[in-house]
């Protein structure tokens, strides 16, 4: 029998109206009802379980239902963060003013709190860890399903959107941010959990933050950022981990994106059995080709986005099929898992693809990985 590839996506998925406004009223600590909003959390959560599961995604999530964003969400877990970051623009955009200037005005730019580090980090909310669990596994087993993962962000990823305003040096900031959030990568790892971390920060950062750097000095960087990642899975299978790299979810030139032949050695170094890169969106659709000069290590698995996450076209299943084929030309097929290009919903509120469409998309990965399964 011919063994298929599994399916999975990268986590965010669009949250409902009602729960966007009461997370932009939670971010701006406004009043709200503090109920509604863990009711609305918990359906939202048993809804996008059942639908992913209705298109017949192998590997799900809880779509980041109670969080801001993928990153942010931290200041309100950890205490030691306040006042306002200095927003970077990446530098393809600055390099297209008119166009970053009409996404502006377009109100194409979320606008959440993104504090700096002030203070020292303390642990100040443990139980909206708990309750973000609870809710997945419990619907999990509503539905009768055992496969899901839950994102985190990697430390790295904190570091660049919550920026160091009290430590010594970024490193010792990192530092600090590997203990904490060591702890809540192990709370989803005994709860039977895949986790997924998420970072950006290896990629998209080279043109953003980092802009000013040399690629030498950026990857140097990067290593620092991933010895810090390695120190806070300290204890944790390799094998239950997933790792998101992203040159970032927004529709734009991307033409200052570092390559990934330049940091794909230094991801490999990462703990992580699952490695899901950007393969679909037209600036890194052709980088399959990488594997063949960098050996994927035999106890890896890499999951190419097959369907982007920034345009409202379906994918054609032939497509997705043929996406997965390219990749099996330098990876086994055991080595390979249909994944999706990055989160249909980054930031609550915001994201260019319609809910509906979104899982139509979701539909496409799914016929369109069962055609490569049959021909690989």
């Amino acid at each position: 029998m011919t063994s298929s590839i599994l399916t999975t996506h990268v986590g965010s998925l669009p949250r409902s109206k009602e729960l966007s406004e009461l997370l932009f009223a939670k971010d701006k600590k406004e009043t709200f009802d503090k109920q509604k909003f863990d009711f609305e959390v918990k359906k939202n959560v048993e809804n996008v379980v059942k639908q992913q599961l209705e298109v017949g995604i192998d590997i799900i999530s809880d779509g980041e239902m109670s969080k801001i964003s993928y990153a942010t969400y931290i200041k309100d877990r950890l205490k030691g963060f306040s006042g306002e970051s200095e927003r970077k623009a990446p530098a393809d955009l600055d390099a297209f003013e008119e166009y970053k200037i009409k996404i502006a005005k377009s109100g194409g730019t979320p606008t959440y709190v993104r504090p700096c580090c002030t203070s020292e980090l303390e642990i100040q909310d443990e139980e909206s860890l708990k309750s973000d669990i609870k809710n997945f596994t419990d619907a999990l087993k509503k539905f009768n399903h055992s496969d899901g993962f839950m994102n985190s962000a990697s430390p790295g990823v904190i570091n660049i959107f919550m920026p160091n305003k009290f430590y010594k040096d970024d490193d010792e900031y990192l530092e600090k941010l590997s203990n904490m959030m060591s702890l809540e990568y192990q709370a989803i790892i005994k709860s039977n959990l895949h986790l997924q971390l998420d970072c950006p920060d290896l990629a998209l950062a080279r043109h953003m933050n980092y802009k000013h750097l040399s690629d030498n000095e950026f990857l140097n960087r990067a290593e620092r950022q991933v010895e810090a990642l390695n120190y806070s899975l300290k204890g944790i299978p390799s094998d239950q981990i997933r790792m998101h790299i992203c040159w970032g979810n927004y529709e734009g030139p991307h033409t200052f994106d570092i390559p990934l032949e330049k940091i794909l050695p230094i991801i490999l170094k990462a703990n992580v059995k699952y490695l899901l890169i950007e393969s679909s969106n037209p600036r890194h659709a052709h980088e399959w080709k990488v594997f063949e000069n960098i050996k994927l290590p035999s106890e890896k698995i890499v999951v190419p986005g097959v369907i982007d996450s920034t345009s409202n076209f379906v994918e054609h299943p032939d497509l997705v099929s043929d996406r997965l084929i390219q990749f099996s030309k330098v990876v086994s097929k055991e080595q390979i898992m249909a994944g999706a290009d990055c989160g249909f919903s980054t930031f609550a509120g915001f994201g260019k693809v319609d809910e509906k469409i979104c899982y139509e998309k979701l539909k496409s990965l799914v016929d369109g990985t069962k055609i490569a399964s049959k021909k690989i």
